[in-house]
C-alpha cells in the first residue's frame, strides 16, 4: 500500500510533455519575430537612405532648371532689345526717305521756278535786243540743241533714279553722261577691305563683298555724318546730301568683285544761275 502511494506521487511530481513543446514554440516564435524586426528596421533605414537621395538629387534637378529658366529669361530680355534696336533703325531709315523725297520734290519745284524765271528773263532780253527775225531765228537753234540733245539722251537706254538721274552701268555709259554735261563723275575703284579712301569729297570704308549674290557692304562718311550700307546690290544708286546742297550726290558701284567695288560718284554741277544768285545775295 505504501509503495502504490509513493509511485503516484512520483509521477503526479513529473512536467508533462507537452509544456517543453509550448516552450521551443515560443523560443522559435520569439526568433522569427525578431528577425522579421530586424529586417523591417533595415529595410526602413535603406528606404530613408534612398528617400534621402531622391530628396538631394531633386534638389539638384531644381537648382539645374533654374539655372535654364534664368539664362531663357536672359536670352529673351536680350533678343528684345535687338529687336527694339532693329525697330528703331527701320523707323529711323523711313523717316530719312520720307526727308529725302520731300526735299527733291523742294528741289525740283525751285529748279522749276528758277528755270521759269531765267526764261521770261532772257525772253525779255531778247525781246528789247533783238529783231524778230534774229529772236526766231536764235529760237531755231536752241530748238536744233535741244532736239540734239533729247536725241543723245534717248539713245543712251538708261534707267533713271529716283531723282530722275540716268544710271551708268559701265565706264562707256559714265562717259556718255559726262558729255552731258549735267553732272560731274568720278570713278572709282577700291579693292582693299577696312580702309577708308576718298572717292571725290566722300570717304568710302569697304567691309565686304558677296560676289554670287553681286552685293557689297560699306560705310560713306558725308560731312562728319557716318552711312553704314549693307547688301547693297550693282547698280543700285545711293544718294547723299551735303551740307547746303539742294541736288543729292549720287554713288553707284557697277562691278563687285572678291573684296573689290568699282563704281562712280555723280555730283550735281552748280548752274551759273544759281551762282550769280548766291553771289549777287551775298
Amino acid at each position: 500500500m505504501s509503495e502504490q502511494r509513493q509511485d503516484f506521487i512520483t509521477e503526479d511530481a513529473s512536467a508533462p510533455r507537452w509544456v517543453g513543446i509550448v516552450v521551443v514554440a515560443l523560443a522559435v516564435v520569439s526568433l522569427v519575430a525578431l528577425g522579421a524586426g530586424w529586417t523591417a528596421s533595415t529595410r526602413s533605414k535603406d528606404l530613408e537612405q534612398n528617400l534621402a537621395t531622391q530628396s538631394e538629387q531633386f534638389k539638384k534637378n531644381e537648382e539645374v532648371l533654374d539655372q535654364r529658366l534664368a539664362k531663357a529669361e536672359d536670352t529673351n530680355a536680350q533678343l528684345q532689345g535687338e529687336l527694339s534696336v532693329v525697330t528703331d533703325k527701320m523707323k529711323l531709315t523711313e523717316g530719312e526717305l520720307g526727308k529725302a523725297r520731300l526735299q527733291a520734290k523742294k528741289i525740283k519745284d525751285e529748279d522749276a521756278k528758277e528755270l521759269s524765271d531765267l526764261q521770261n528773263q532772257t525772253s525779255a532780253q531778247l525781246a528789247t535786243k533783238a529783231s524778230v527775225d534774229d529772236v526766231n531765228k536764235l529760237g531755231t537753234d536752241v530748238n536744233g540743241v535741244r532736239s540734239d540733245l533729247d536725241n543723245e539722251k534717248n539713245s543712251l537706254q538708261m534707267t533713271r533714279g529716283e531723282f530722275g538721274t540716268l544710271i551708268a552701268k559701265n565706264h562707256d555709259e559714265v562717259e556718255e553722261l559726262r558729255r552731258l554735261g549735267e553732272r560731274d563723275y568720278y570713278e572709282f575703284s577700291i579693292e582693299k577691305k577696312n580702309d577708308r579712301e576718298k572717292v571725290g569729297n566722300l570717304m568710302v570704308e569697304l567691309h565686304g563683298t558677296n560676289i554670287k549674290k553681286s552685293q557689297y557692304t560699306v560705310t560713306i562718311f558725308v560731312d562728319d555724318q557716318r552711312h553704314e550700307k549693307k547688301g547693297l546690290s550693282a547698280n543700285e544708286p545711293l544718294y547723299f546730301f551735303e551740307n547746303g546742297a539742294r541736288a543729292p550726290l549720287e554713288f553707284v558701284v557697277n562691278q563687285v568683285g572678291k573684296d573689290k567695288i568699282t563704281g562712280y560718284l555723280s555730283v550735281p554741277k552748280v548752274s551759273q544761275a544759281h551762282a550769280q544768285a548766291v553771289s549777287g545775295g551775298n
